[in-house]
């Protein structure tokens, strides 16, 4: 079992990163930012930068964390632009030995309600077909998380997405679905159930993200919370992984502390670092009361 993770959410620059993912003991992370830039964004230079650093502490990056085809990107946007990023992205993973990129799905379509509305399948299919052919033809794993775009409007877009792009695999997030409506539904849509979702996409998973989360409806907000305190069914989710034999890794994304997409969302540098580490630690203690063995 790797135990990994998204590092950005423990310090803002890389020297951070390297400290608290040597602090948990472990030796990889889930690569995303340096400062505040996409580590497929960054210039040349810094990127070199980032790759001698992780060489120098031996620390692997075990995926790419990037933001192609992500909830911000349209599909009324040129996909020149999107094949930029995948072609810089594939240099750069070949540079620093990175096996597998997380990427999406783009944005969801909805009217003013928030109803959805045409997805626009063929397009989108056809354009994630092309990056994942580009990616796999350079050796590199392609995985979609189901986050908020199409593979994550419900269990059952996500497995129409698998069906339709051959080349893509799945990283299943356990703090998405109760955060995210079920678009399979009815309108109002409720919110997504992590274990069924889960149990639907299981045997396409190749990596999970741990993460943990319920709905506030009163106060209309998101909370983010330790793994297993929330509503996304960790402790359930990462039993029956155990049961099943998985063996691919696990990526804490805390969100506690900060919240990679929300700049409103801010925390002291001791405290983002503090509760990353911990983070890991509980994770840890939850994998080990499950009988997961020790690394």
């Amino acid at each position: 079992m790797i135990l990994t993770g998204f590092a950005d959410e423990a310090a803002f620059e890389l020297e951070g990163q390297i400290r608290a993912t040597r602090e948990l003991g472990w030796s990889q992370i889930e690569a995303r930012s340096v400062g505040d830039r996409n580590l497929n964004d960054i210039a040349e230079d810094e990127f070199e930068r980032v790759v001698t650093a992780l060489d120098e502490a031996g620390i692997a990056i075990n995926c790419l964390g990037s933001t192609i085809a992500n909830w911000g990107t349209d599909l009324s946007e040129p996909f020149a632009e999107t094949l930029e990023q995948v072609e810089r992205a594939i240099t750069r993973m070949k540079r620093a030995r990175i096996p597998m990129v997380r990427i999406m799905s783009y944005r969801v379509c909805v009217d003013d309600q928030g109803r959805a509305v045409d997805q626009q399948e063929t397009e989108r299919f056809r354009r994630l077909n092309e990056i994942c052919r580009r990616f796999s033809d350079a050796g590199i794993v392609t995985v979609h998380e189901n986050c908020y775009t199409y593979g994550g409007m419900s269990k059952e877009h996500c497995e129409r997405l698998l069906d339709a792009v051959e080349q893509l695999q799945l990283v299943f997030d356990s703090g998405n679905p109760p955060l995210t409506n079920d678009f399979s539904q009815p309108y109002p849509y409720p919110r997504q159930s992590g274990w069924e979702f889960y149990r639907h996409v299981r045997e396409r998973i190749v990596h999970v993200h741990v993460k943990d989360a319920f709905y506030d409806a009163e106060a209309d907000r998101e909370v983010y919370t330790f793994p297993g305190e929330g509503g996304g069914d960790v402790r359930r989710i990462l039993a029956d992984l155990l049961a099943s034999g998985y063996s691919g890794a696990l990526s804490i994304e805390p969100h506690m502390a900060v919240v990679f997409h929300d700049s409103s969302v801010q925390s002291d540098a001791d405290l983002r670092f503090e509760n990353y580490v911990e983070y890991g630690r509980r994770l840890e203690r939850l994998l080990a009361e499950l009988g997961y063995p020790a690394e």
